[in-house]
């Protein structure tokens, strides 16, 4: 090799690339976190807040320590070493991410803080080591001015940061697996440790970069230790939105979303309801003064389509669907037997984002875009509600799968979510699915028509009505005026969601079964 040019990839060449590539693989690693974590924490604020501070304060770390060794043991072998390390404990999180996670959620911190041990654990000794590449690239520069050279360093490294932000963000997760994206950023690691070393490559490098090389492939190639999702895994990928998967257990096929069950569907009678919630859906049709007077239908949020195909096949009614994720889209047409047709049209569009476009009007709007640790706030607040009415016909009524718990702390979401509703529609009426005080799927139904329709109205109706379904024992839990005085109203300018969510970090979900079976849910 040319001397000069190794002289130049050894002292600007060499330095700088470095510093790209920790960028890139920092900011990407930081994204990724919040895919990895999300199954045991979720992905409220209070997670996304905890994976910055680490990140930041790991960076911050190795930026301080780097900086006071670099004068004396700044090298371009020593940024190799850097970049291995760092690539080594990705192989790791690539091995191990299952046990690491579980041995960082046992600390007894309260709920909002419960991510920052296990976060620590995974992402903060890679990320301490990125941070002394800056300084020691900052030492190694040809620039003479201590100002220019580190000015320099940092946009370079900025630089990195922002592919590695947008790559991630738009390109690795939409296409690839956690596992995958993870083996891609040590990969990177490794060449470039590898590229760096080229103009002298001792014997000793050499063989740390083939081993690291080893493990990354040995660490993708055993998968991670840890326990999958019940059943068999029958489709499973990382969308712009969320973890994704589809399993089968005997005859009944669930969507899991960011490791929560959402939808199942019975593999015999693919319009059956297999979670009990789903069968509150048709309460509004026992609310309206005649059934026939709701046949324009609107579900925000489509999971497994379990209400839309039920309401399509079931009543003489047109059935809209917007659905914001278009891989749950194509899952709900391959795995769940969604069909579009005269009856039912599927729209790829945010909720609010399509209420404020179109220019139909709807009977009945079901809200079921809900989860239990990640609720879009701008589908929760009056401003919405309001929207939502708008776009009522005269008697119309708004339906919300909410999932909270109907009394003690673990409430305050869903009461929060009945006094904003109650701003809005003349009557709200509640019906919880599962036993008092635990975190269940909450059924509320906001009324345009300021009469009150009581619990004994609502059974005798659902005796006399052939609505397709029969709800006695649903009507059983029907619930008015909550006390509501202790929890804010939502609204643009102030929506808590994450604190109110809070109290429920950590309870079981109870979601209810068939007849024959209970299930619960972590």
């Amino acid at each position: 090799m040319n001397p000069s040019l190794g002289r130049s990839l050894d002292r600007v060449s060499a330095p700088e690339l470095a510093v790209f590539v920790s960028g890139v693989a920092s900011m990407g690693l930081e994204i990724l976190a919040g895919r990895m974590v999300a199954p045991e924490f979720g992905s409220s604020i209070y997670t996304w807040g905890s994976i910055i501070g680490v990140f930041l304060a790991a960076l911050s770390l190795g930026y301080h320590y780097g900086g006071k060794r670099a004068a004396r043991r700044a090298s371009v072998d020593r940024l190799s070493w850097l970049l291995l390390g760092t690539a080594a404990y990705v192989a790791l999180l690539i091995f191990a991410s299952d046990p690491l996670l579980a041995v960082g959620s046992s600390f007894p911190l309260p709920s909002r803080f419960a991510s920052l041990p296990a976060i620590t654990l995974l992402f903060g000794p890679p990320t301490y080591l990125l941070g002394f590449i800056s300084p020691y690239a900052a030492e190694l520069s040809d620039t003479e001015a201590i100002g220019e050279a580190s000015g320099r360093v940092y946009a370079v490294g900025t630089i990195g940061s922002i592919l590695g932000a947008f790559g991630t963000t738009f390109l690795l997760i939409p296409s690839l697996g956690i596992e995958m994206i993870a083996f891609l950023f040590g990969a990177l690691l490794v060449g470039t440790a590898f590229f760096i070393l080229l103009p002298s490559m001792d014997r000793e490098p050499l063989f740390a970069t083939a081993g690291v090389a080893i493990l990354l492939v040995a660490a993708m190639g055993s998968g991670a230790v840890g326990v999958s999702t019940g059943g068999q895994i029958v489709y499973q990928t990382q969308t712009p939105y969320q973890e994704l998967e589809v399993t089968d257990l005997g005859d009944t096929r669930t969507l899991y979303l960011d490791g929560q069950r959402h939808s199942a569907m019975d593999l015999n009678d693919p319009n059956r309801h297999v979670f009990e919630y789903t069968r509150y859906f048709h309460m509004p049709y026992l609310f309206a003064e005649e059934p026939n007077q709701i046949d324009r239908v609107l579900f925000v949020g489509g999971g497994g389509f379990t209400g839309p195909k039920r309401f399509a096949a079931e009543y003489d009614a047109t059935v809209d669907v917007v659905e914001i994720d278009p891989e749950v889209i194509d899952v709900a047409k391959e795995y769940f037997r969604a069909e579009e047709s005269e009856r039912l049209n599927i729209y790829n569009d945010g909720g609010r984002q399509y209420l404020q476009e179109t220019n139909k009007t709807y009977d009945l709007i079901v809200l079921d875009a809900y989860k239990k640790d990640k609720v879009p706030f701008e589908l929760t607040t009056v401003e919405f509600m309001r929207l939502a009415n708008d776009r009522l016909s005269e008697d119309g009524y708004l339906f919300a799968n909410i999932i909270s718990a109907p009394t003690g702390p673990a409430s305050e979401f869903y009461r929060a979510e009945y006094r904003t509703m109650e701003q809005v529609f003349p009557q709200v009426y509640s019906f919880p699915t599962a036993g008092p005080g635990v975190i269940q799927n909450i059924e509320v139904v906001a009324s345009k028509n300021p009469e009150v329709v009581t619990e004994s109205e609502l059974q005798a109706r659902n005796a006399e009505r052939d609505i397709g379904i029969e709800l006695g024992d649903e009507i059983e839990s029907y619930r008015r005026d909550e006390p509501t005085d202790d929890v804010p109203i939502l609204t643009d300018d102030h929506a808590p969601v994450d604190s109110l969510l809070d109290p429920m970090v950590g309870q079981r979900y109870i979601i209810e079964q068939s007849p024959a079976e209970n299930a619960t849910a972590d």
